[in-house]
């Protein structure tokens, strides 16, 4: 039975079913679980949440935590025990926003999952089992970010430091899956179970040795045959849990694979792999080359998409154009070349014209010097401009490139 109770109420031996408030109020990857010792505890009394429910069909009641007298105090009103509610019917989608907006929701969601996803991988290495159900708040917060503008958590999560790669890779994907659902057409609630296979892809990592994991160059064979266990280590973490649904498993265990058989850790080839792994093989390694990571420096957006095209037999084509679609030709971040010979950074997309996005122009190079930066819609008839071609940030150097783009207020938020 659930009994609503104020935060500083909770004790040990007491089952938490959920906080009030949203999932980003809460340092907590998961909100249904026995708080079984003190640092958790004070993690929930210290996370300025003022109320909770408890579940004391499964836990210690306030009554038996708190005897009459104690500081604690009673519950709060309307403290009586009730029956666990139904699921609420699925919500209508959000409601689409600028990408100025959405930037600033997606920097709170950005933050709330860094510390959840690092939350789950400790949990995992301490031997916890996994409820995959208690992410579903999380992958909500993350999808519905996605949803109402696909390119704002896109493209912040995507600049993660070296540091928190591993944690930030799951993030990432987790939106990557959502923005690449939508554009196959699939439901909310389907994209919302793409975004879960998402988040849970790594899991395995947790379970690798950090010097390994972690390591700043490159792997020796013996190490890389170390990391190549990860899809099954993980899978055995979901198994031995509970929650994870068939697309997650398989995400899980199989999204090294590749479409012409050449991929790990089962040499699966063709229709041996499922839509959703398909779609995971993709929004994996985009994430992997374009990111920071202990060993190298990640490559430009569009770059990246360009190499990953020419990659035969490596994916499904058709999710990949539908992957380029969802993100855009030269995705939010990229160096570009202009028609001009101005160069500029892509700001943001227009859905409707993908080689046109926003741009923001910044450097001459018919002068070699720097210009006011200047936002151009090229999707706008009076733009009187228009790309040309990707550049290498290798070639030029440019320095804060992502603070064109992005406000560092936000990305400060984000962190």
């Amino acid at each position: 039975m659930l009994k609503k109770i104020e935060v500083r109420q909770l004790r040990l031996g007491m089952y938490l079913h959920a906080f009030e408030g949203a999932w980003v109020d809460h340092p907590f990857w998961r909100s249904r679980f026995v708080i079984d010792d003190a640092a958790t505890l004070r993690k929930a009394q210290d996370s300025g949440v003022r109320e909770c429910w408890i579940d004391a069909s499964r836990g210690l009641d306030v009554a038996a935590a708190d005897p009459a007298g104690s500081a604690a105090g009673p519950a709060v009103a309307s403290p009586e025990a009730v029956p666990a509610a139904p699921p609420p019917p699925s919500a209508p989608a959000p409601a689409r926003t600028t990408m100025r907006e959405e930037l600033q929701q997606a920097a709170a969601v950005c933050k709330g999952s860094r510390q959840a996803v690092m939350s789950m991988f400790a949990d995992a290495r301490l031997g916890r089992a996994l409820d995959a159900e208690q992410c579903l708040p999380l992958v909500a917060q993350i999808s519905d970010s996605v949803l109402r503008n696909p390119g704002a958590l896109v493209s912040l999560a995507r600049l993660k430091t070296r540091d928190d790669y591993s944690y930030m890779h799951s993030v990432a994907v987790c939106a990557l899956m959502v923005a690449l659902g939508r554009q196959l057409g699939l439901s909310a609630e389907q994209c919302r179970l793409a975004g879960l296979a998402g988040l849970l892809h790594d899991l395995g990592k947790a379970l690798m040795p950090p010097e390994v994991l972690n390591k700043p160059g490159k792997l020796t064979e013996a190490e890389f045959t170390i990391m190549r266990t990860h899809p099954v280590r993980g899978h055995e973490l979901l198994l031995e849990g509970r929650g994870a649904d068939e697309g997650a498993l398989d995400v899980c265990l199989h999204h090294h694979e590749r479409i012409d058989g050449g991929g790990y850790p089962h040499g699966l080839s063709g229709d041996q792999l499922v839509p959703l792994t398909r779609m995971s093989a993709v929004c994996d390694v985009y994430d992997a080359i374009t990111s920071n990571r202990p060993y190298k420096a990640g490559w430009d957006p569009a770059e990246s998409i360009a190499r990953m095209v020419s990659w035969k037999g490596h994916f499904d084509e058709r999710v990949l154009a539908a992957f380029v679609k969802s993100i855009g030709i030269y995705p939010t971040g990229s160096l570009v070349r202009m028609a001009s010979g101005r160069i500029g950074i892509v700001a943001e997309q227009n859905p409707e014209k993908l080689s046109a996005p926003v741009v923001k122009l910044f450097y001459s190079t018919k002068s070699a010097l720097p210009i006011p930066p200047l936002t151009l819609d090229l999707a706008q008839a009076d733009a009187n401009d228009q790309i040309v071609g990707r550049e290498s940030n290798d070639k030029w150097g440019f320095k804060q490139l992502d603070d064109l783009w992005l406000d560092p207020e936000v990305r400060r938020a984000s962190r």
